[in-house]
């Protein structure tokens, strides 16, 4: 593959990501919880997953080998509980600021984890993408913002898992299968999802076959493609620039809030997502000479 085509896996897997909050209101509207949804799209998109396992290479895997790629899952089922329980006490526009530090975050765990400074380019996007993203969320817009501590804590560890989440990617099981890893890490998603969230609604056969239009697409979007994607294409970028790559969420959670849902998106909002766009590329300009000093 050649250096963008990695970029552009990382770039769709946050696309990915952005078109959940569109489904996730029309789940609710519909009248499922937070429970029913978050359990029906782990739960879906994992089977989804292992059913692209069946039909992919083969490799046997240690014990050890399938237990931390199940743990590196973890981040990705906390992510969304955190950031619903930030939404508990802080306006919508509000909880997507927070989560968005996941941008900032990222760089610096790859600063302390893998000794890799950012470069004065890598600060300068990571800049605009904070200030597209306070545009594009509506928050300036918006006359009454609750704000409470207790969900900028929520609203911030969101941010820590994901970000770990992302790093993860780029860092284990670098030598498996991506469809295999994608499904292992999946799975880890899922168990802890059903811990804090028991499946009761398994039992219930009308509530499951009702949530299952939304958890497939939501498990599709949410659970089994970006992990795939990123597990290609993480390992070549890093988590640094992964990061900021994965800023496609928001942009594409306007576009289809706005598509789909028929919302009011202001012109501040529209220049919030072009701003966004803007520093993904300024991000993006030396992937070539990353993705060549891994080792491609």
């Amino acid at each position: 593959m050649k250096a963008w085509h990695y970029a552009l896996l990382v770039f769709l897997g946050g696309c990915c990501y952005g078109i959940l909050s569109t489904f996730v209101k029309l789940a609710y509207s519909a009248g499922f919880s937070l429970a029913e949804v978050t359990g029906g799209q782990f739960l879906f998109g994992t089977i989804l997953i292992w059913l692209l396992v069946l039909f992919s290479r083969k490799k046997r895997i240690s014990l050890i080998q399938a237990s931390k790629l199940t743990v590196s899952g973890v981040p990705l089922g906390l992510t969304g509980v955190l950031y619903y329980q930030a939404l508990e006490t802080l306006n919508a526009s509000l909880a997507i600021i927070f989560l968005f530090q996941f941008v900032w975050i990222g760089t610096l765990m790859e600063w302390f984890l893998y000794k890799k400074r950012p470069t004065k380019g890598k600060i300068v996007s990571i800049i605009i993408l904070l200030i597209g993203s306070l545009l594009a969320s509506g928050a300036l817009l918006k006359g009454n913002v609750s704000f409470s501590v207790e969900g900028a804590v929520w609203g911030g560890l969101a941010a820590i898992s994901f970000a770990t989440f992302l790093s993860l990617s780029s860092s284990v099981g670098k030598d498996i299968p991506p469809v295999l890893k994608s499904a292992i890490l999946s799975t880890g998603g899922l168990l802890v999802v059903c811990i804090l969230f028991p499946p009761v609604f398994l039992l219930d056969i009308p509530t499951l076959t009702g949530v299952m239009r939304y958890g497939v697409i939501l498990g599709l979007f949410g659970v089994a493609l970006p992990p795939l994607l990123f597990s290609i294409g993480m390992p070549k970028v890093g988590p640094g620039l992964g990061t900021i790559l994965t800023a496609s969420e928001l942009p594409v959670a306007v576009l289809m809030s706005f598509i789909v849902l028929h919302e009011e998106v202001r012109a501040l909002q529209w220049i919030g997502v072009g701003i966004i766009l803007c520093g993904i590329v300024i991000g993006n300009s030396k992937v070539k000479h990353r993705v060549q000093a891994s080792g491609d």
